[in-house]
């Protein structure tokens, strides 16, 4: 163990006020003189991913005073998308990255620890943690909150947008609607699917910042308890290393963490947190790098929305390290994680003690083998990653998942139907005024306009009727829940808010898709095709007679988000007035 001397919670317990309050709140007087260990969690009743957080946060603690250090608590609760979902709330969802990540970033320095533990499960609490780590650089270790199991029918929470659509439309009844919103998210967990969350889990032991095997695990496992124990463990061993976040954190994790999300087939939304990430640490985040990965990694893990499964029993295949172990050839093996060994050797000793041999067998009640599930890289579900990096006359940079794209929609090309806000555009396709051949364009959705929000209700609605899926397009500069099919293409940037090429858009107009070459352009107006040359002085004249975007009148955290905001391919970073990012 740390000697108590080198401790910064020692150095810090000069102030006569200190030891009393600690004692306050239940420590013994043993333990003043312990290392401190933060366990911030995003705990609280706010949604089934943080509802049980406060019980795993005992659990961590539990784990780490065995470990000999002394435990302080904290917790900062997250929103949920899902709630907020098709209301002006869903402009809090980013900026409450940011709120939580600076509430981590308090509670750590204010209370003099020695390190932490991360205990969260969804959406913008991952990525808050993440990017709070990066800016501490202080020893931390990572707790995925797990899944929830499926409801009845095999519906979970991704599939409810779609039900509601075809309640409206008057292809289910109201009982069978009932039925199912009583049921689909049947206890605590995050959302089932390969939504953001689950994707955010992974990416946490991707990084080599959570122990094998953490992510995705059901809340109703009895292994979960342990692995929160033995996470407390950790912090202690990476504590008396001094081993930092930014130790583990770096430029070739980064990459690996890249190579799995092309694996699963993950949310783009991850394509804000990890850039984000990377410029918290000063590291490049190389979007050709994205595109590389994307082009050489193979997507083989079959879950929901774009496969078939559901991610608990992704964890039942074994998880991330099966996954891993998988594509290990593809992996940077050498690179540092919190169970002190490089990520090879975690590898190793997880097949030598059994665990890819003997954890599938909790498949065997869903008749189902590994394969189901993580497939083979050389029987892959698309010898590409499932992520699309497009440019072009229309953005700087925008991204896809392609893994949600028939093969005939990967090169599309149609007509512009234009939106501003997502609300019209939902209505536009309830009404049924989308047809095959349209280009939805929703825009004046970015970080500065309106906090970019999800499409959660749009893609929902899309994705419910087969004809629009495989015959229409939407392009925004808005972002994805993670449950969109068919070529949906968001984080347009430049925003439209900030004259970006995308407010230049009129109804009619010729839009281009092609996620294979990574292209989106304006091809033509109403009247027809143009060439390139005249295509970009009719798009430079348009934008030259735009009027400068007004800002809405708001108040507190949406206020200072939108006022603050970096672009979408930089991480939607809040920055100081006047800051910027060197371009990247």
């Amino acid at each position: 163990m740390t000697e108590s001397s080198r401790l910064h919670s020692q150095e810090m317990r000069w102030g006569p006020e200190v030891d009393p309050l600690r004692i306050g709140c239940g420590w013994s007087p043993e333990d003043l003189g312990k290392p401190w260990l933060l366990v911030e969690s995003s705990a609280g009743e706010s949604h089934p991913g943080s509802v049980h957080l406060g019980e795993l946060s005992g659990l961590v603690r539990e784990g780490a005073r065995e470990a000999g250090l002394a435990v302080g608590r904290y917790c900062c609760t997250d929103t949920c998308d899902g709630i907020a979902q098709g209301t002006e709330a869903m402009g809090y969802s980013l900026p409450s990255r940011e709120l939580m990540s600076m509430a981590a970033e308090l509670h750590f320095v204010s209370g003099h620890f020695d390190g932490w533990v991360a205990v969260s499960g969804c959406d913008k609490a991952i990525p808050a943690h993440l990017l709070a780590a990066a800016r501490l650089d202080q020893p931390a270790a990572f707790l995925p909150g797990g899944v929830m199991h499926t409801g009845p029918g095999d519906i979970s929470v991704d599939r409810m947008g779609e039900l509601y659509a075809r309640l409206k439309r008057g292809e289910i009844s109201e009982e069978t609607y009932r039925y199912h919103s009583l049921t689909a998210a049947p206890c605590a967990g995050a959302c089932n699917f390969l939504g953001t969350a689950v994707t955010m889990q992974i990416m946490t032991e991707a990084l080599g910042l959570a122990l094998p095997a953490t992510a995705c695990c059901p809340t109703t496992a009895a292994e979960q308890e342990d692995l929160a124990r033995q996470t407390g463990a950790a912090a202690s061993r990476l504590i008396d290393k001094g081993t930092t976040a930014g130790e583990i954190i770096t430029a070739r994790s980064l990459r690996n963490a890249l190579i799995v999300h092309a694996a699963i087939g993950g949310s783009s939304n991850a394509m804000l947190h990890l850039p984000a990430l990377a410029e918290e640490l000063d590291i490049e985040f190389s979007w050709r790098q994205v595109r590389e990965v994307n082009d050489l990694v193979p997507w083989i893990l079959n879950l929901r929305p774009s496969g078939q499964h559901t991610a608990d029993l992704f964890w039942y295949a074994g998880g991330v390290p099966r996954l891993m172990w998988e594509i290990r050839g593809y992996l940077d093996l050498d690179v540092p994680t919190v169970t002190g060994a490089p990520l090879g050797d975690n590898l190793e000793r997880l097949k030598a003690d059994g665990f890819f041999s003997e954890q599938p067998r909790l498949l065997e009640n869903h008749g189902l083998g590994v394969d189901d599930i993580i497939r083979p890289v050389d029987r892959p579900l698309n010898p590409r990653g499932s992520l699309a990096v497009l440019k072009g006359n229309l953005a700087r940079l925008a991204v896809a998942k392609r893994s949600a794209v028939a093969p005939a929609m990967m090169d599309f090309t149609g007509r512009a139907r234009v939106f501003d806000g997502q609300q019209a555009a939902l209505e536009a396709v309830l009404a049924g005024a989308i047809k095959p051949g349209d280009a939805i364009v929703v825009r004046y959705e970015g970080p500065r306009a309106t906090g970019m929000p999800e499409m959660f209700y749009l893609t929902a609605a899309l994705a419910s009727e087969a004809a629009l899926t495989e015959g229409a397009a939407l392009i925004t500069d808005g972002r994805f829940s993670g449950a969109t099919r068919g070529p949906c293409v968001g984080h347009v940037c430049p925003e439209a808010a900030e004259s970006g090429p995308i407010a230049a858009v009129r109804d009619g107009d010729l839009i281009h898709i092609d996620l294979k070459s990574g292209l989106i352009e304006l091809e033509g107006t109403e009247r027809g095709p143009l060439n390139p040359e005249a295509m970009a002085a009719e798009i430079s004249e348009r934008l030259s007679l735009l009027p400068p975007w007004q800002a809405p009148q708001r108040s507190g955290l949406l206020r200072l988000y939108t006022g603050l905001a970096g672009p979408a391919d930089e991480g939607a970073l809040m920055r100081p007035p006047g800051g910027s990012a060197d371009s990247r």
